[in-house]
């Protein structure tokens, strides 16, 4: 992989464009999780330090593309930013796609790139016009590495430099590390809602990883293959490929569930083996057994790639196994990398940011990244590495 770094660039004076990845939850103006932005930070504080024209780009949720909205403004995010660079001079600015005035040493953000008529579409004018911003462009948001849109692939096919910010650089670093030479024994765990969107990961895990965990939605589909699973989450359609893995692999399914009749937050939990769960209950954890089982297998790993939580975390009497596994994972001396926004909340749930070995901003790159597929953000910094060499 040949591609440019920001490291390696002269900076001063140049208007440098970074693409961030503040896609954050935000409710009502408030700032529910930083670890984006904090992992953002240190580039945009780099580009000040060798005194370049800073310009920091970003998405933030799902807008109807060309409509303002305040739900999704990047402003709150703006405001934190300016706390934590409170020495530096600081802008923001809605209507950017003309010109840019700026100096050395100053940073302008600029509105939810999302607002933009042609962002989601990679249109080529919308491309052309983030590339007349700057004089380099920084990609260094891997949470939309694996999107194809204007600001994350469109503008690196007319800018004349583009290159990889450290984020991106120590995101592909630690994937390659777990991936292709990992310590083992090696464990996966794989959470979520759905086992159909994350079938290709699974398949590639299953291959190099010696023990799958799976959880939540997905796990309750595998127990779908033996069980009747009264009203729980999980995909009748996908049973069969399930079976399929689980015969070849070593997937570890849940060997009991904490159960409940209704989904909120005050419903108690009740652990039933899973022949014994009644019509009107659904699976929303793991139960006891399970968690001794599993938090056994992690202790005895090397590396562990964590992916999602395995209950509804949310709800008090239903996070048990998402916490003792997430705490496992902080206590163990494994090389353990966790990705995906949901995993992200669980981290600063339980406040072990500092016990994981690396912590990825990236979903959806996360997954692609560990399947193997190629991300067009990289495939774009590898085509502007060959044009100017």
């Amino acid at each position: 992989m040949h591609i440019r770094k920001m490291t390696e660039l002269n900076l001063t004076g140049k208007r440098v464009l970074i693409r961030s990845d503040l896609n954050v939850p935000i409710k009502n103006g408030i700032i529910q999780s930083e670890a984006r932005i904090l992992a953002a930070l240190p580039t945009i504080k780099l580009a000040i330090e060798k005194n370049a024209k800073v310009i920091i780009m970003s998405h933030l949720g799902r807008p109807k593309e060309g409509c303002y909205t305040k739900k999704y403004s990047l402003l709150p995010i703006f405001e934190y930013l300016k706390k934590k660079l409170n020495n530096t001079k600081m802008y923001f600015s809605q209507n950017y796609l003309n010109d840019i005035t700026l100096n050395s040493g100053e940073i302008l953000m600029l509105e939810n790139v999302r607002f933009n008529k042609g962002e989601l579409s990679n249109s080529n004018k919308l491309s052309k016009e983030y590339s007349s911003l700057c004089d380099i462009f920084v990609m260094d948001a891997f949470g939309s590495a694996h999107r194809m849109q204007s600001s994350t692939y469109g503008i690196g096919e007319f800018v004349k430099i583009a290159c990889a910010g450290p984020l991106l650089i120590n995101e592909i670093s630690a994937l390659k590390k777990a991936l292709k030479e990992p310590k083992r024994p090696m464990v996966a765990i794989v959470g979520g809602a759905k086992v159909s969107t994350k079938f290709n990961v699974l398949h590639k895990l299953s291959k190099i990883a010696d023990t799958i965990i799976v959880g939540g939605g997905i796990a309750n589909t595998f127990l779908a293959i033996d069980y009747k699973i009264g009203k729980s989450l999980h995909e009748p359609d996908f049973i069969p490929e399930a079976k399929k893995l689980r015969d070849k692999y070593n997937i570890i399914t849940p060997i009991d569930s904490r159960v409940g009749k209704n989904f909120c937050k005050t419903e108690k939990s009740i652990i039933r083996l899973p022949s014994n769960i009644k019509k009107d209950e659904e699976i929303m954890d793991f139960g006891d057994e399970t968690i001794t089982k599993i938090t056994n297998i992690l202790k005895n790993s090397q590396t562990i790639i964590w992916n999602g939580p395995v209950g509804v975390f949310e709800f008090p009497h239903f996070r048990i196994g998402t916490e003792k596994i997430a705490k496992t994972i902080a206590r163990s001396h494994a090389f353990s990398i966790a990705g995906g926004g949901d995993t992200l909340s669980v981290i600063d749930m339980f406040n072990i940011k500092d016990c994981i070995s690396y912590i990825s901003t990236g979903g959806g790159a996360f997954l692609e990244f560990i399947e193997g597929k190629k991300l067009p953000a990289i495939d774009m910094l590898e085509k502007n590495f060959k044009k100017i060499n």
